[in-house]
């Protein structure tokens, strides 16, 4: 061979050599969209790798430079389950609590950055695996219609709007506002109708009227998927009318891509496509089941075998490959979107180091979120704020007292530092005081007369117990397995507060120790004897890494509470309709016509605030685009506190179904003492707008009740300063609207 054709030779296969390269690693030209790109990559991959790609834990595609990916991460109040120390913020029914959606905004944003420093540091490692990932599967916004749920403690409440307000906040906080890369991906969860029971969560049927679906189940998911444009969304394992919900028509197809408009992708929840044949029993199969759940837009599987039947659905002309590549190309977007695809130093966030973790603003968000998300329930006589000063003995007794697992509630990460509220009480009054622990009841076991004796005798001559009660992440939650008085499956079956608590405090009270309740909870508690006899209680949820010291912030005055209920505390459980049933009647602030012990929106301060010259115009039309309420706040007490005003409208005297009244705005703002401020809310034609039998908005004319004040304006047992009596909850000011 001639020197010359043999360099003839080496140039052709060198080019050759360089246009497949080129080829090869299209996808990853930056430079392209990325929907050019995405479709390159999608292209070179064989039926078993797309197959696999659509499996929550997608594995590596060597060939092409592919590492694999991990889908199911969890961040739901600080990133979850990892084996980095983060920072833990209160369980979401607490940030609920909070009324507080611009500091929710803050939160999910710094919990994005210690997602990001986390995966940025395992990447490097090269890493890639569980709970590392940048996909996140929450928030969790679905209604927490009953109280006996487990899982309403991931929610942030009973009401659609609240709900849809905070939902939003956490979804554009944890998403960023980079025009080209998310800084991590939401996902709204469960979709949709879904509560609980935990028990029959695989096998039931939600078969709710259009009215309830519309005025209830969508209202949260419609403002994350088409206001918060969240990335991704989780259908739920149940059935509704008669369809699994990840293979639903109504709800997969006709509402989230066609109506809303929906791009992004769908996952299962975790095991949902096996429902559709070991449960539901819907079909025959896992091909038949999977080939389905991608007709109706399920892209991914948590799980493994449903979707590895695909190969079988393909080959045997159930589905087609080109089928399979419209979902492919939604999970490839977005990771693309991530920046996972691009060089590290064109994606902003992949500086985000990895001493953001517990950073010191991280922590100060904790804190604060953990402050206001307690609620004062009671407070007679002034006995809170306690003044150190005044105290010689203090018993902290309970439960929850010294308990660090209640504090983080469910789908947790782990902090490196935390005080339990006992710890904390002790660290705020130093050794001028003697604080005495009884550990007391277990939170169920019944005990004997003795034991309360000898529990209640150890407190005598004490200043003051601090019973720290409630119930626990280890009896409520999702599908455990509870059975004890009370609890079942992960569920409630009595909202009452454990009978052994109970009577501890009525011995405490027999012998004249004043008590102070502070209760841990993701959900409800009724306690109708507490807040007939016990002076001051405090709700305190489950309250992450910083609950246990803002407990003591507010015991101790360090902190004017200012949380509000974002759900209704019954007072018995005969308030309840049954727990299977999906209807609303009877159910939430919304349509109990009963009375409430503790309403939803309530909460008590130090201080009194006042409702004045709230201003509206008389009549409105349909052509108004918006409408201006105007009302003066004023702080009348002698200690600086937030007030949130709520803002509730109420149609009147019609003949159609519609809500007895419907939270529609809220501020929280703050006030020093003696201070006024005159604060606005702007209504839209929507919000007044009622929701009809086919779920569509309809305006109806007729009169509007318009309340601005600092709870539901609804019939509760607990008067402000406790006490079994009747009053309507109206501290605030109302007017009429005629439309």
């Amino acid at each position: 061979m001639s020197s010359k054709k043999y360099w003839l030779i080496v140039f052709f296969t060198c080019a050759s050599l360089n246009l497949i390269a080129q080829e090869k690693y299209l996808f990853e030209d930056i430079k392209l969209p990325v929907e050019q790109r995405v479709n390159d990559l999608v292209s070179r991959l064989t039926l078993e790798e797309k197959v696999r790609q659509m499996l929550n834990d997608a594995p590596a595609v060597e060939r092409l430079g592919i590492p694999s990916y991990n889908w199911w991460n969890e961040c739901l109040h600080g990133v979850g389950r990892t084996k980095y120390h983060v920072t833990v913020f209160p369980q979401a029914i607490g940030m609920a609590a909070t009324w507080d959606d611009a500091t929710l905004l803050q939160v999910a944003d710094a919990i994005a950055d210690e997602g990001r420093a986390i995966y940025n540091d395992t990447r490097r490692k090269n890493d890639f695996s569980q709970y590392h990932g940048l996909t996140y599967w929450t928030p969790n916004i679905n209604i927490f219609r009953d109280p006996r749920w487990g899982r309403g403690q991931e929610t942030y409440g009973e009401d659609p709007y609240l709900t849809g307000t905070m939902g939003k906040s956490f979804v554009l906080g944890l998403q960023g506002n980079d025009p080209h890369y998310l800084k991590a991906s939401a996902c709204a969860k469960h979709y949709a109708v879904h509560s609980g029971p935990e028990r029959t969560r695989h096998s039931f049927n939600a078969d709710v009227s259009t009215y309830d679906l519309w005025d209830t189940y969508l209202p949260a998911f419609r403002e994350l998927v088409v206001g918060a444009k969240v990335s991704g969304v989780m259908c739920a394992y149940n059935a509704f009318q008669g369809q699994p919900c990840c293979g639903n028509d109504l709800l997969m197809q006709s509402i989230l891509r066609d109506k809303w408009g929906f791009k992004g992708y769908v996952t299962s929840d975790c095991g949902a496509i096996e429902d559709f044949y070991t449960h539901h029993k819907t079909h025959p199969d896992a091909a038949s089941a999977a080939a389905d759940a991608v007709f109706h837009g399920t892209d991914l599987d948590c799980g493994h075998d449903a979707y590895m039947a695909l190969l079988k659905a393909v080959k045997d002309g159930v589905i087609t490959e080109k089928q399979l590549d419209v979902s492919l190309k939604r999970l490839f977007t977005i990771r693309f979107r991530l920046g996972l695809f691009d060089p590290l130093d064109k994606v902003p966030y992949s500086k985000i180091p990895i001493s953001e973790l517990e950073c010191p603003e991280h922590q100060e968000l904790a804190k604060r979120m953990a402050q206001e998300s307690i609620v004062l329930l009671k407070n007679e006589d002034g006995l809170l704020p306690l003044n150190k000063d005044r105290l010689k003995k203090i018993v902290v007794m309970g439960p929850n007292a010294d308990n660090k697992d209640a504090l983080l509630g469910n789908y947790n990460g782990f902090p490196s530092h935390m005080l339990t509220p006992l710890q904390a009480i002790r660290e705020r009054v130093g050794d001028k005081v003697n604080v005495v622990y009884i550990k007391g009841p277990d939170y169920v076991n019944p005990e004997s007369d003795e034991v309360l004796e000898q529990w209640t005798a150890q407190a005598e001559g004490a200043d003051l117990v601090i019973f720290v009660g409630g119930i626990s992440p280890q009896l409520e939650g999702e599908e455990m397995p509870v059975s004890k008085d009370g609890f079942a499956g992960g569920d409630r079956t009595s909202i009452t507060l454990p009978a052994i608590q109970t009577r501890v405090m009525k011995v405490l009270t027999a012998k004249k120790i004043p008590t102070v309740l502070v209760m841990m909870t993701g959900s409800a508690l009724a306690i109708p004897w507490e807040a007939e006899f016990i002076p001051s209680i405090l709700n305190a949820w489950y309250g992450g890494q910083y609950g246990g010291e803002a407990v003591a912030d507010v015991l101790f005055g360090n902190y004017n509470p200012s949380g509000r209920l974002p759900v209704t505390f019954y007072e018995k459980d005969t308030d309840l309709p049954d727990f299977s049933s999906y209807d609303m009647d009877g159910r939430t602030y919304r349509y109990f016509k009963g009375k409430a012990l503790y309403p939803f929106g309530y909460g008590l301060s130090y201080t009194d605030f006042g409702y004045s010259a709230l201003q509206l115009p008389k009549t409105c039309k349909v052509t108004d685009k918006e409408i201006r309420i105007e009302v003066t706040i004023t702080n009348k007490g002698k200690v600086t506190g937030d007030e949130v005003a709520q803002l509730y409208i109420s149609h009147l005297n019609q003949n159609v179904l519609v809500p007895i009244t419907s939270l529609k705005g809220f501020q929280r703002i703050h006030l020093n003492e003696g201070e006024s401020r005159r604060i606005s809310f702007l209504l839209s034609a929507e919000d007044l707008a009622c929701v009809d039998e086919n779920g569509n908005l309809v305006m109806i004319p007729g009169d509007i009740s318009i309340y601005v004040g600092g709870s539901a304006p609804v019939v509760t047992s607990a008067a402000p300063l406790g006490g079994l009596k009747k009053v309507m909850t109206m501290i605030g000011q109302k007017r009429d609207l005629h439309f």
